[in-house]
């Protein structure tokens, strides 16, 4: 290993570490690899993480098309406010710095953003009862900030479903799902009650 290896197994460690270059995806692949993992970071609580591409020295033409292709959904993400910036940390790595979890609730539907579709449950009724009052509460603060101190109950409903939705698509795949989602409400309440 390398010394420029060392140091970024030690400022990003394994878990902060998406290495493309050795899963081998198609572009394609990579792209959705890359934006499902990114989200999850920030859901998590990461500052920055490390994204290795390769440089494509054995692609044809010499240029890596997943590189093209994670350097292409860099700015969408940050749109999207997953991001707040991302930089070449080597001919063929990135670095990606975090948007808070709270900047989720906070950016604009855009029509030329594909949404993403995943399976959730009908209503939030199967929820346990703490995951369900966090909801509120991140809930009751997101639509303080927009202005709105007493809200409908519809209001109130449509934004709960809001933070749901958002989170929810963030999580990993594995883990106890529930677990993880009180995590990431309890992290976005804490950054409304700082910011």
């Amino acid at each position: 290993m390398g010394i420029d290896r060392a140091f970024d197994a030690l400022r990003f460690g394994a878990s902060r570490t998406l290495n493309l270059r050795e899963l081998q995806p198609t572009a394609l692949q990579a792209r959705a690899l890359a934006e499902s993992w990114l989200r999850q970071q920030q859901v998590l609580g990461a500052d920055e993480a490390l994204v290795i591409t390769g440089r494509g020295n054995n692609s044809v033409d010499g240029v890596s098309a997943v590189r093209e292709t994670i350097a292409a959904l860099f700015p969408s993400l940050r749109r999207r406010n997953v991001i707040t910036g991302y930089v070449e940390h080597t001919p063929g790595s990135f670095v990606v710095r975090f948007a808070p979890v709270r900047a989720l609730f906070e950016v604009p539907k855009r029509r030329r953003e594909p949404v993403s579709v995943e399976p959730l449950p009908p209503t939030l009724q199967a929820l346990d009862e703490e995951t369900v009052y966090q909801l509120r509460e991140l809930s009751t603060m997101s639509l303080a900030a927009l202005g709105i101190r007493s809200p409908t109950v519809v209001q109130m409903a449509d934004e709960m479903w809001r933070q749901f939705s958002t989170l929810s698509a963030a999580l990993p795949m594995d883990g106890n799902h529930e677990a993880l989602l009180q995590q990431a409400l309890l992290r976005a309440i804490e950054e409304y009650e700082v910011g």
